[in-house]
């Protein structure tokens, strides 16, 4: 029963009350229809949202995009081991050419192309931080792909308060994301 299912919905017992709502980034279908219904009654009664990245600036696309890559002059080439950078780009070859079959007509009716998808999704692969890397490639299976065009939860919800003219702001900044993932050594990732 839909009415059972746990919430990941904390109160935050205050007049009026505050609420704390986990969520997991993936596409908003995968997860919706299990959200239950005093969690989204408590985001459409809310006035003031805030999510952990904002996902509807710019600044903050631009400013992941940016913290993924290598420092100045560097390659992905010159600080992974030969063998594995080899794979690496044997798979993603593989990819690139499996991508048009991996895709929904849907998404071939919304204008979405296997090639710009690819490049989207993969594109400076070789100027990126091998933890990016990783994260990359693990997103890059055919259920993931499939997946594409759909937001994933933070963003839809981002996307519902403003639609619904709610306040929004961010409780982190993208270098509070970016610095730990960017310190792993190596042998971490």
């Amino acid at each position: 029963q839909q009415n059972e299912l746990n919430s990941f919905l904390w109160t935050i017992k205050r007049d009026p009350p505050s609420y704390f709502f986990g969520t997991i980034h993936v596409p908003y279908t995968r997860v919706w229809d299990f959200v239950p219904e005093n969690s989204k009654k408590a985001f459409l009664q809310s006035h003031i949202v805030y999510f952990e990245l904002d996902l509807t600036d710019p600044y903050t696309i631009s400013a992941l995009t940016s913290c993924q890559l290598l420092p100045q002059g560097e390659n992905l080439q010159d600080v992974l081991p030969r063998d594995i950078y080899r794979r690496l780009k044997r798979h993603l070859e593989y990819v690139k050419l499996m991508m048009p079959s991996w895709m929904t007509p849907d998404q071939r009716g919304k204008g979405l192309y296997a090639d710009y998808l690819f490049n989207a999704i993969a594109g400076n692969w070789e100027r990126k931080r091998p933890v990016w890397v990783m994260l990359m490639v693990n997103s890059l299976t055919e259920v993931d792909i499939k997946s594409r065009g759909v937001p994933v939860l933070d963003l839809f919800l981002a996307q519902e308060a403003e639609r619904l003219r709610k306040q929004t702001g961010a409780v982190e900044k993208v270098e509070e994301q970016c610095h730990p993932l960017n310190g792993l050594n190596f042998s971490q990732v």
